[in-house]
């Protein structure tokens, strides 16, 4: 029983990411963009964590932090698909979790995405949580 259950330690829960999105939009508003965004974007920071990671977007759709994926930031990903075996069903990921910030402020979107060192897309769940009187969201995601 000890195994399995290290086995299952090794990923991200829901709860780590609904609180390490929310400790983020804070710091965004305690701190300030500038600090939030260098905070985010360390790749050994600590809103890198397991297999999960903090990312920042504003609701133009253009990334402003990104640690795992420097090469995304200042890039608009509105026009994104996220990685559905029909790439013509493909779901625009972060007009969606656009959407959710916008409209009701934080929740969670599904889509297929591969994992690293996996080029199978699996379904991959992100927690989408909008910065408190700001045009910008917060997002971690975790595998299913």
């Amino acid at each position: 029983l000890a195994y399995s259950g290290n086995v299952f330690a090794a990923g991200a829960t829901k709860e780590e990411c609904v609180a390490r999105t929310k400790e983020a939009a804070e710091m965004v508003n305690a701190k300030g963009l500038d600090a939030a965004v260098a905070e985010l974007n360390k790749k050994d920071g600590k809103f890198v964590w397991k297999d999960s990671y903090v990312f920042l977007v504003d609701f133009d759709g253009k990334i402003l932090a990104h640690p795992m994926s420097p090469a995304l930031i200042g890039k608009n990903v509105l026009d994104m698909k996220d990685k559905s075996e029909d790439p013509a069903k493909g779901k625009l990921l972060f007009k969606e979790f656009t959407e959710t910030a916008k409209t009701k402020g934080a929740g969670w979107v599904e889509y297929m995405w591969a994992n690293p060192g996996d080029p199978k897309p699996r379904k991959k769940i992100s927690y989408i949580y909008r910065v408190p009187g700001k045009n910008i969201y917060a997002g971690a995601g975790i595998w299913e």
